[in-house]
C-alpha cells in the first residue's frame, strides 16, 4: 500500500511538473486571483522549459565539480599521510556553506563577468560540505576487521580502498551528494540575479511586479524538480546499493 500511494504521489507531482513547464495555461484560473491590475498570471517572457534546463545544467556542474573536490578531499584527508589536514579541510568545506552565495557572486563578478560562472562558483563551494562530511563518515564507519580482512588478502592500499572502503562508504556518500543537490536546486535560482538562465528569473519578475502568480509558478517548480530529483537519486543509489550486496533486494 505504501508502495503505491509512494507512486500516485510522484506521477502527481512529475505531471503538476509537466504542466508548469509546458501548459502553464492551463491552470491560469487558478492563477489569475494572485495577480492585480490586469496584470498576465502565466509567466511568457522565456520558455519555463528552456529556463528549467538552464537552471539544471548550472545544478549539475556544480554538483560533479563539488563531488569530484570531496570525494578526493574526503579520501586523502583519511589515509594516515592526510589525517592531519582534516581540520583545514573541514573548515575549507564549512567555508563554503557558511558564506552567503549573495557575497560569492559579488566577489565573483568582478573577475568573471555577469553570467552563469559566478553561479557556479556560488554552488560548487554550496556543495562541499555535505558531500566532503559524508564521505568522510562513510569512510571512517568501515570496520578495522574488514580492512584487517582485506589487509590478510593480499590488498594493497589502492585495492583496498576501490574494493572495500568505497563500496562500503558509497551510501552516505551518495545521501551527501542527494543533500548538496537539492540544497543546490533552490540556491540556484539567485544566479537570475547576475543574469544565469535559470527559474529565479521568473521569482524575480514576480517580486519586482508584486505578481504572486509569477512567484508561485517559478517557486512551484523549483520545489518540485528538488522533491522528484532527490526521490530518483534515493531510488538510484537503492538499486547501486542492493547490486553491491550493501542492501537486501
Amino acid at each position: 500500500m505504501k508502495l503505491v500511494v509512494a507512486n500516485l504521489f510522484r506521477l502527481a507531482a512529475l505531471a503538476l511538473l509537466l504542466i508548469l513547464l509546458f501548459r502553464t495555461e492551463w491552470l491560469s484560473f487558478l492563477l489569475v486571483p494572485l495577480t492585480s491590475n490586469n496584470a498576465p498570471a502565466v509567466y511568457t517572457q522565456n520558455s519555463l522549459a528552456s529556463l528549467a534546463a538552464g537552471h539544471l545544467q548550472l545544478v549539475i556542474g556544480s554538483i560533479v565539480c563539488s563531488a569530484v573536490l570531496a570525494v578526493i578531499g574526503g579520501i586523502f584527508v583519511t589515509r594516515e599521510s592526510g589525517a592531519d589536514f582534516l581540520p583545514l579541510s573541514r573548515a575549507i568545506a564549512n567555508a563554503g556553506q557558511t558564506f552567503p552565495p549573495v557575497a560569492v557572486l559579488a566577489l565573483a563578478v568582478p573577475a568573471t563577468g555577469f553570467g552563469a560562472m559566478p553561479t557556479l562558483i556560488a554552488l560548487f563551494l554550496y556543495g562541499l560540505l555535505p558531500i566532503f562530511e559524508n564521505t568522510v563518515a562513510g569512510l571512517k564507519q568501515v570496520s578495522p576487521q574488514v580492512l584487517d580482512a582485506a589487509d590478510g588478502m593480499g590488498m594493497n592500499g589502492t585495492q583496498r580502498l576501490w574494493r572495500v572502503e568505497l563500496p562500503l562508504a558509497l551510501p552516505l556518500i551518495l545521501e551527501g551528494l542527494k543533500v548538496a543537490t537539492v540544497i543546490n536546486i533552490g540556491t540556484a535560482t539567485i544566479g537570475s540575479t547576475v543574469a544565469a538562465k535559470g527559474l529565479g528569473e521568473v521569482i524575480i519578475a514576480g517580486l519586482i511586479s508584486d505578481n504572486t502568480a509569477f512567484i508561485l509558478q517559478g517557486g512551484l517548480i523549483v520545489g518540485l524538480m528538488a522533491v522528484l530529483i532527490y526521490d530518483a537519486m534515493g531510488l538510484i543509489e537503492g538499486a547501486i546499493t542492493r547490486r553491491i550486496g550493501l542492501r537486501a533486494a
